[in-house]
């Protein structure tokens, strides 16, 4: 089994799906035992809504076990009203929950919960402004819902970098694109949010909303980004073996660091499997054309390799993947106001690493305590660096991810969230 450390709408009641047992309710085959307080919960929220549709296990469902919950029901609202409604029931009643957009963050109980658990995959219109240079995306869509859409028109927005990842989180969370050196993150080039308050209330958000503006609380359920004019790009895939590594990686830090191209892109990953380190390289170009030179630090090399040896001698078919963003240092002149990064002038240098095995054992081995102390030890400034928030580790302090801002933060939770709604779910929090 994989292992990874990384009103106008349907309720669905396992229940209803086949004859179940006093106490339980039954999605396919998967037995839940509920409490009492659990269980009537779910019924009060589906008397309000329309029928049931059998979809309870789509919607859990996950792409890595160590994000995935056995929820006690799955609510699919249509509108933003009727996930009001449902955000105000759980509220009152004080019931865990969870929203799912697609579902991509690796985090236990980010987008999963063993209450109720609300899937946004019915809001998936997308309404094109081509006058005022928009597009309003739905928070159920994925990235490539939008651009197959977006692209037959000769537009595009800054959007993922991978298939299948969803709109919602990724914007959320900041949103590294392969336009970000052109335009900034995703979330700078948003121009309006509909958003669920954690009292019920749907509202927009605009700049001019300062206090939502700067940290949203409540729920998505709406995004309008500023589109651009798309032509045919260019793109490649390398892979770099043996005594290759480090001369390709030693040209993939000096593109990033001396000969950068806004339009060009490029994302690095350092894998270990099988005792074999190698490193793939992702190269982007915003137009049908590379530029004339686009050009594709050894310590992080042997870091994958002495943990991934150090990892195999208990799982041999372990994987590591340690993926490097490259990102210009005046990305962030884009946007206004934010929390992220805590110190815009420091450059930042997003990376992530996966860890992949099947040995049940390794999930409390502490990998991420391993690899935070080899990065110390070769000098990493890790104390002051700033942790990107969707590829921060469940548990990591506020204050590595927003500096100074999160005194502000929990100023604005307090004042539009003061009965702690958005406690009831998962991530980070205030």
């Amino acid at each position: 089994m994989l292992r990874a450390a990384f009103l106008g709408c349907a309720l669905i009641l396992p229940a209803l799906f086949a004859p179940a047992l006093p106490g339980r309710f039954v999605a396919g085959n998967v037995q839940i035992s509920l409490g009492h307080d659990c269980r009537h919960i779910c019924h009060g929220v589906s008397r309000s809504i329309s029928p049931t549709t059998q979809v309870f296990s789509p919607d859990i469902a996950h792409w890595v076990n160590s994000s995935s919950q056995i929820s006690a029901c799955s609510a699919r609202p249509g509108t933003a009203e009727d996930l009001g409604s449902i955000v105000r029931e759980l509220g009152l009643t004080r019931t865990p929950f969870a929203i799912k957009g697609s579902g991509h963050n690796a985090n236990p109980g980010f987008s999963s919960t063993p209450g109720v658990h609300i899937s946004m995959a019915r809001f998936r219109d997308i309404v094109l402004n081509e006058e005022e240079g928009t597009v309003e995306i739905g928070a159920g869509l994925t990235w490539t819902d939008v651009y197959s859409y977006l692209v037959p028109e000769g537009l595009n927005v800054v959007g993922g970098r991978m298939d299948g990842v969803g709109v919602s989180g990724f914007t959320l969370g900041g949103g590294y694109s392969w336009k970000t050196n052109q335009y900034g993150l995703t979330i700078d080039t948003v121009t309006a949010f509909e958003l669920v308050l954690p009292n019920g209330h749907v509202r927009k958000v605009t700049e001019e909303d300062e206090d939502l503006w700067f940290a949203l609380r409540g729920i998505v359920t709406k995004y309008t980004l500023k589109t651009h004019k798309q032509t045919d790009v260019w793109g490649a895939v390398l892979d770099f073996k043996g005594d290759q590594i480090e001369p390709a990686y030693t040209a993939f830090a000096r593109w990033l660091f001396v000969d950068h191209d806004h339009k060009g892109a490029q994302m690095g990953a350092i894998t270990y499997s099988k005792g074999t380190v190698g490193f793939q390289l992702v190269l982007f170009y915003d137009g049908p054309e590379p530029p004339s030179c686009l050009y594709v630090v050894k310590a992080t090399i042997d870091d994958v390799k002495t943990l991934g040896d150090k990892l195999g001698e208990k799982d041999e078919d372990a994987l590591i993947v340690f993926n490097l963003g490259a990102i210009e240092s005046d990305i962030f002149t884009h946007g206004g106001p934010s929390v992220y990064p805590p110190d815009p002038s420091r450059t930042i240098l997003p990376s992530s690493v996966f860890v992949e095995w099947n040995d049940e054992s390794l999930d409390k081995d502490g990998l991420s305590a391993s690899i935070s102390k080899a990065g110390i030890y070769d000098g990493q400034d890790l104390k002051h660096a700033a942790h990107y928030t969707n590829l921060a580790l469940y548990g990591t302090p506020l204050e590595m991810m927003y500096g100074k801002k999160v005194k502000r933060l929990r100023e604005i939770n307090k004042k539009y969230d003061p009965f702690r709604v958005m406690d009831l779910t998962g991530g980070f929090r205030l």
